[in-house]
């Protein structure tokens, strides 16, 4: 298993890595137990190798660290190369080279005699092995360069494989591939070479886990992509999804079975550190993997999970939700008491009031099937169980036109806690941003855990367009700790108000959660 999120996917659209950003993210794969981590191309970017010195230092337990680059320039020895001269000074045990093995791209793209490229990656794989290096050669453009011409794309491997490589890894790099052609190449070259053979692709077809998965089944001994799929243009295979299907589903071995309840985990992390949310629809790692809406779904699977799940969510670390809807019910209430440790019947007089607050606030514009938090909050407000963790007393936002010191708005906030009052101000990038600054800066003082919590995501959603700037709004807002995501709801004709409303159930969550009096 290789990941290549900190080379190939730092090419996606909106994706920067920092050095301190690929270090964290190399720590967090290396722990999950990948094999190889492909990191980045020395040659190209001094930020990349600032991170292979300092990754050196790093400890890795179960990752070999890969430098990335391509084979010789035309017309130059590879002692010549500076690109090629980076890679050993990039330190790694290995090193990924790619080369073309499309014909096409040889003589139109680098403008090089097909001879000439065989000799380019010949003499570059063995100057690597040479040098004491695992060489993995990645044959790029392969599937399209094997459909225009067979012989050429099956000479590049044994260029490659003649001068040492370890790996031959065939990418799909325009991802037109479908399945089935990949199985036949697949069993082609590896019926035809003695070397391991390994499999990279990308997503333009929205197939590159299935042709991964299929990859591996006809022969592939190898997988390389990126943790949650970023890369060039539609992405690469998605590990997150490409491990359980392999060791959940097929019995192959990618990381240690120990590990595999830490891909939800991982894939946050790497998350929240590209900037860039995995898809709440992400196989077995996204927040709807495992959540059931509808009245049927949602009793089945509180009966017996193999009635709507195909794989428990434990065993990759996620969760299970039962949405709360108008089409959910009872089974929603119930599922959710348990997790908080009250077990209702679905006859008592406790969930027959919980239910009905609930149709009440749909009513008015509530929506809890995303808004886990504030759910929480109803059914113990519901059953008596809830306690204010502090009384506002008021509060007063101010924008400001020009902007001053780049701050757009400012918040005074007064609260009391435990008969203790609070009076903060904030500033901050617009009135509710002020706001939420100004609210932890007052409970900070008596609730310190509240430091480790940040707003993820914040979404307004006009409930009533016909009343124009006096509609009626939904806000919801995610938050996390580092370890758990929450989403809170409030509803209001002041979008300020709503915001407030999701806020605190925000806070109030986070202190819920943690046990704290």
């Amino acid at each position: 298993m290789l990941d290549t999120t900190l080379r190939d996917g730092a090419q996606a659209r909106g994706i920067s890595f920092s050095v301190e950003d690929k270090l964290k993210i190399l720590s967090a794969l290396d722990d999950l137990g990948v094999s190889y981590v492909e990191a980045g191309n020395p040659g190209h970017n001094p930020k990349d190798l600032e991170f292979f010195k300092r990754a050196a230092s790093v400890g890795l337990k179960n990752a070999r660290l890969m430098a990335f680059g391509s084979t010789r320039r035309r017309g130059i020895s590879v002692g010549e190369d500076k690109n090629a001269l980076s890679l050993l000074e990039a330190g790694t045990e290995g090193v990924c080279i790619v080369g073309k093995s499309w014909d096409f791209h040889v003589t139109d793209i680098i403008n090089a005699a097909p001879d000439e490229n065989l000799a380019m990656i010949g003499e570059t794989v063995g100057f690597f092995t040479r040098h004491g290096k695992e060489v993995i050669f990645e044959a790029e453009h392969f599937f399209d360069g094997y459909r225009d011409n067979p012989d050429y794309a099956l000479a590049t491997l044994k260029a490659a494989e003649d001068a040492g490589a370890g790996c031959l890894c065939l990418c799909d790099t325009n991802g037109g591939a479908f399945p089935d052609e990949i199985s036949i190449i697949i069993k082609k070259i590896t019926t035809s070479f003695a070397t391991p053979v390994a499999i990279h692709c990308h997503n333009d077809c929205g197939m590159a886990d299935a042709n991964t998965v299929i990859a591996v089944c006809s022969g592939a001994s190898q997988v390389q992509g990126t943790f949650n799929g970023f890369g060039e243009r539609c992405g690469n295979a998605r590990l997150s999804t490409v491990i359980p299907n392999l060791q959940l589903k097929k019995n192959y071995s990618c990381i240690p079975d120990e590990k595999m309840r830490n891909l939800t985990t991982t894939a946050l992390l790497i998350s929240e550190i590209a900037n860039d949310g995995i898809g709440d629809g992400s196989p077995y790692v996204g927040k709807n993997a495992f959540a059931h809406k509808g009245g049927m779904h949602a009793d089945g699977v509180e009966k017996d999970e193999r009635s709507f799940e195909h794989v428990n969510p434990d065993a990759v670390g996620n969760k299970r939700q039962i949405l709360t809807s108008e089409y959910s019910g009872r089974t929603s209430v119930l599922s959710k008491t348990r997790k908080l440790g009250l077990p209702l019947s679905k006859d008592s007089p406790e969930t027959e009031r919980i239910v009905n607050r609930l149709k009440e606030l749909e009513h008015q514009g509530y929506q809890f099937e995303a808004a886990d938090g504030s759910f929480a909050l109803v059914i113990l407000k519901q059953l008596g169980k809830y306690k204010p963790f502090f009384e506002l007393k008021n509060y007063r936002v101010l924008g400001e036109q020009p902007y001053e010191d780049g701050k757009s708005a400012s918040a005074l906030i007064k609260i009391i806690v435990d008969g203790k009052t609070e009076v903060t101000a904030a500033e901050g990038d617009g009135p509710v941003n002020a706001l939420d600054k100004a609210l932890r800066k007052a409970l900070e003082v008596f609730y310190p855990k509240l430091m480790e919590v940040h707003l993820t995501d914040y979404k307004v959603r006009v409930l009533d367009e016909k009343s124009a700037t006096a509609s009626k709004v939904r806000v919801l807002i995610e938050s996390a700790d580092g370890t758990e995501s929450w989403t809170t709801v409030g509803v209001s004709r002041d979008i300020i108000e709503a915001s407030w409303l999701a806020l605190v159930d925000s806070i109030e969550y986070k202190l819920l959660k943690d046990g704290i009096d």
